[in-house]
């Protein structure tokens, strides 16, 4: 009986011993690391964004996401650079539009490979959308909208223009250029702010099967009410960037200026109003701003505990209580449907304005072939400015640059 008892506490100390080998699952190994992203943002959106990388970083003290700044050009280029060298981040913030070179070159990471159905379908459709192509969810969006709209100071000018005569008159009245004050102004040189323009004298810059429509009537009275802006009406200033167009305003000494929605949230010491561009007088029709988003992009060589983290940072960052910090404070319509569905959009004067001028936009292609046709619109058409070359040429030149263009990509 002495020895039966030895042993069957024996047997029940190495059951013990066993028990938390057997009976309890190790903790599993927090995600740790750091991982990087590239942007462009604008000084007011960079402060929100690394307000809220902050607060995610308290939240998870093993991960640390690193951010770097570039121009939108720059972003565009570096991240091609380096990622073909395999040096690149490991995701990027960026226009809705660098979907289209980045799938073609095999860049990227499609959303829809690391996110389930369940968390795309929390997007507004039309957001999710700005990044498809050959089928599948390249980005996951941030902001609804990224379009260009007519921002005015109320205290200088009570009510915006309804079209373009009207804008003229009102703009001649605040002009000085020897006082260094104009009354209209926006980035003069950048052809995504001649595109809605075109659009309001009823061209666009591709057809069905993304070929360019760039040598047509409509681009000749566009690039020539452009011009005549600066040297006939003498309403904006002979270079003006978007920069200077920026400091104008912000200085009121320029009560409007034709602007994106990512800008509002620098203008919050003003008085400001928001507007469609006014209508074009000659033809009727309203000026037509690209509309897109910007997305969350993922390297091609995103994997493991990279990829885990990054994927953490994205479902923190687009919670519609955050995404809903980039309203307040910026002005800027929300990609997830719920926060797009709150009371404080509906009854904001800004965000109205914002979404009727969203609703006369139209999508921008997040096709290969739009690179083309912006490298083909900008050089002729800053001739143009330059008093270099005539309208007429500078569409014909915009048209075939733009085709043969077209013709190296597609191997053609």
């Amino acid at each position: 009986m002495k020895r039966f008892l030895v042993v069957l506490a024996v047997l029940s100390l190495v059951g013990l011993l066993l028990l938390p080998s057997i009976g309890c699952k190790p903790k599993a190994k927090p995600l740790e690391g750091k991982v990087t992203i590239w942007e462009q943002m604008d000084p007011a959106e960079l402060e929100v964004f690394k307000a809220l990388v902050a607060k995610f970083e308290i939240d998870n003290p093993t991960m640390k996401i690193e951010v770097t700044h570039y121009t939108n050009e720059e972003l565009r280029d570096q991240f091609q650079t380096a990622t073909l060298a395999g040096q690149g981040p490991d995701f990027i913030l960026a226009p809705n539009d660098f979907a289209g070179p980045f799938v073609t070159m095999k860049l990227l990471k499609s959303a829809d490979e690391i996110f389930d159905t369940a968390f795309l379908n929390l997007f507004v459709e039309s957001a999710l959308n700005s990044t498809k192509l050959t089928g599948k969810i390249w980005g996951i969006p941030d902001r609804n909208g990224n379009h260009l709209m007519l921002i005015y100071n109320k205290d200088m000018i009570p009510e915006p223009p309804k079209n373009t005569d009207e804008l003229i008159t009102i703009a001649q009245q605040f002009t000085d250029a020897k006082a260094g004050k104009y009354g209209f102004v926006f980035n003069l040189a950048e052809p995504f702010w001649l595109v809605p323009w075109f659009g309001g004298y009823g061209g666009w810059v591709m057809d069905e099967d993304n070929n360019p429509t760039l040598d047509t009537e409509a681009m000749v009275k566009t690039v020539k009410w452009l011009k005549d802006l600066k040297d006939t009406h003498k309403i904006v200033p002979p270079e003006c960037d978007y920069n200077l167009a920026d400091t104008l305003f912000k200085e009121q000494k320029a009560p409007m200026i034709i602007n994106g929605d990512w800008s509002l949230g620098g203008y919050g010491a003003l008085n400001m109003g928001v507007a469609r561009i006014p209508m074009v007088k000659e033809t009727g029709l309203w000026p037509s701003p690209m509309t897109s988003s910007k997305a969350y992009f993922f390297s091609k060589d995103l994997a493991g505990d990279k990829l885990a983290i990054v994927k953490k940072f994205i479902e923190f960052i687009t919670l519609s209580e955050n995404q809903m910090e980039f309203v307040r404070k910026l002005r800027i319509l929300p990609s997830k449907k719920d926060a797009a569905n709150l009371p404080e959009i509906a009854n904001d004067p800004i965000l109205k304005g914002s979404m009727d001028q969203m609703v006369v936009g139209k999508p921008m292609p997040v096709v290969p072939e739009m690179r083309a046709i912006w490298d083909s619109i900008r050089p002729h058409y800053e001739a143009v400015l330059a008093g270099i070359k005539t309208p007429e040429t500078a569409a014909t030149d915009m048209q075939s640059d733009a085709i043969k263009k077209i013709k190296e990509m597609r191997g053609e």
